[in-house]
């Protein structure tokens, strides 16, 4: 029973993040190659554990706070018409970039920069955005780090120390440099101090819209019910400044709330099977005491 209860979540997870193709399909293609971290990274850790679910959801609510990179997936992005589809591309785009062979990270980077290019135009507010400036690379970049690392200090599998948060940022000024983005603090209290007092944060009609889609998206019920969790315990680790920009609300419970559901679907999902085949790849054991889950859909 239990079996087949957990063979259901994980079909059902699976064929979320299914559209678009395996970032990691070739990566035994690279044998020895440990990429852009490495097996000893903390990123290995940090994106190995299911409470990257909230941070990806944390991860949109931030960047809607900008309202020129709002307006820039607002004027330049088909989320609404396929948003399975830009969200396989990105858990794809997180994937090869974490755990990739540096081949596959490269190749990701300059899909990323190309789809970047045409990417400009003007807010609502008559600032100009082009997604190939630093500065708006920048938020778009740090927003993903520093709700990656909020959501795994707080609902992930264990405690981290403040060096190890620390190492985790600095780590990832690699993938923040390779795609041009400026600044890039290096230590976890600069990067949230950052985006939560950022200047140019605001409230605007394209981030509005963001949080109006990220709050209900076009989900199957039983699916759309684990998500409203996942966002709102997602919504609860957002400074307040970035919240009221985007117009979303801090729940009471939701933190219990997430906490209950991630660990209900880590005990069903086991940890990432990119994290293993990186591993694999790196002729690295892999730990004992973690159920990693294969590509298959089944645990060792």
């Amino acid at each position: 029973m239990a079996k087949k209860w957990r063979d259901r979540v994980t079909e059902n997870t699976v064929e979320l993040f299914s559209h678009a193709p395996d970032p990691l399909e070739n990566t035994f293609d690279h044998l020895g190659d440990p990429g852009l971290f490495g097996p000893d990274s903390v990123t290995w850790l940090v994106m190995s554990d299911v409470a990257s679910f909230i941070g990806g959801i944390r991860a949109l609510i931030v960047q809607a706070a900008h309202p020129e990179v709002a307006a820039g997936v607002s004027d330049h992005s088909q989320y609404e018409q396929d948003p399975l589809g830009r969200l396989s591309r990105t858990a794809s785009y997180v994937t090869a970039t974490a755990y990739g062979s540096m081949a596959e990270v490269n190749q990701s980077i300059r899909a990323v920069r190309f789809a970047h290019r045409p990417v400009s135009g003007i807010s609502h507010r008559g600032k100009e955005y082009s997604a190939d400036k630093s500065d708006l690379a920048a938020w778009v970049h740090n927003a993903l780090i520093d709700s990656f690392l909020t959501a795994y200090r707080i609902y992930g599998s264990r405690s981290m120390t403040q060096a190890e948060a620390d190492t985790y940022v600095l780590e990832q000024t690699r993938l923040g440099a390779l795609l041009g983005a400026d600044p890039l603090p290096s230590d976890a209290n600069s990067l949230s101090c950052w985006l939560a007092e950022h200047p140019l944060v605001d409230t605007s009609p394209a981030g509005s819209e963001a949080r109006k889609f990220l709050a209900r998206p076009p989900l199957p019920l039983f699916i759309l019910v684990a998500y409203k969790i996942l966002f709102y315990a997602a919504a609860a680790t957002v400074p307040r400044q970035l919240r009221k920009a985007v117009g979303v609300r801090n729940l009471p419970g939701a933190r219990i709330g997430g906490h209950i559901l991630i660990r209900i679907l880590r005990f069903a999902l086991g940890y990432s099977p990119a994290w293993g085949a990186a591993l694999d790849r790196c002729d690295q054991p892999r730990p004992a005491k973690e159920r990693i889950r294969d590509t298959s859909g089944t645990t060792r």
